[in-house]
């Protein structure tokens, strides 16, 4: 069946009035459409906890730093409202610029501490644009819960702390990375690689998977680097934003792995930005 396609503040808001005042939980997956399994994996866990389950479609200009990263990322409404046919959402909501950010919006919500590292020190302004339309989705939605994919882990955080520190009332749910077959973390920007970069990209888990390994055992990341960076770079991957293990709950940068972690990278393979994290159990 398919969902209804809500298009303004107004008619959502009319909709979710009623789900509210009868005590029905409201599940909320923001996404920027190019729906993929990953996509789909957080739709089936918020029909799973949630009475009423409303997908968010929104290419967010504001996390944009790159005009033509924001021009080339891939639209397909129509196609995403049929992958979502099966899980019988609610509402599909699909506001457009100015119902997001009408004449003479001003406002910016920003997160100290978790935004300064990783993709936040490559991507000016990235998370601040994340911060503000997930705070603005909350409110329309009237969420309950909203579900975000382990893939993005540091966007996963930021959004927590934001919603904590608003007191938002939303519970924020993260879910394990979907994988290719090969290892290769499903996005959205995977549909910009030729088959032959395609076919390449699968290198950078199979890399992080050997680092993971070596990490859990005693070794320090910075004895694994060289050979990471070569294989990847024979692998036919360009740039390397970072190649880094980090703590779980604040994002500092550790060495080894003595408390809990992740290890996180972001490269470039012909020219698109490539991002995984894989957890890094602790060293006994």
């Amino acid at each position: 069946m398919t969902a209804p396609i809500i298009r303004t503040r107004a008619d959502l808001r009319e909709m979710t009035r009623g789900w509210t005042r009868a005590g029905e939980t409201i599940g909320v997956v923001p996404t920027m459409g190019a729906l993929h399994d990953g996509h789909l994996s957080l739709v089936a866990r918020a029909k799973d906890m949630s009475d009423r389950v409303i997908v968010t479609i929104f290419v967010n200009p504001k996390q944009f730093n790159n005009p033509e990263d924001l021009e080339n990322y891939p639209r397909t409404e129509h196609e995403d409202a049929r992958k979502l046919e099966r899980f019988v959402v609610d509402a599909i909501y699909v506001p457009d610029g100015a119902q997001m950010y009408p004449d003479g919006f001003a406002t910016t919500v920003s997160v100290d501490g978790l935004t300064n590292v990783l993709c936040g020190a490559h991507r000016a302004g990235h998370f601040d644009g994340v911060a503000t339309v997930v705070t603005k989705l909350f409110t329309q939605t009237s969420a309950d819960l909203a579900f975000f994919g382990e893939k993005d882990f540091q966007q996963l955080q930021v959004v927590r702390r934001m919603a904590r520190d608003l007191d938002l009332g939303v519970e924020v749910v993260g879910c394990p990375t979907i994988r290719e077959m090969d290892g290769l973390a499903m996005s959205s920007r995977n549909l910009l690689l030729s088959d032959q970069a395609r076919s390449r990209a699968s290198a950078l888990n199979a890399v992080m998977e050997d680092m993971a390994e070596a990490l859990t055992k005693g070794a320090a990341i910075d004895d694994l680097l060289p050979e990471a960076k070569a294989r990847l770079a024979a692998a036919g991957f360009g740039d390397i934003d970072y190649l880094e293990m980090r703590t779980n709950e604040t994002l500092t940068l550790i060495d080894r792995a003595t408390e809990p972690a992740r290890l996180f990278a972001a490269a470039y393979m012909a020219g698109v930005r490539l991002i995984d994290n894989i957890d890094v159990p602790v060293t006994t």
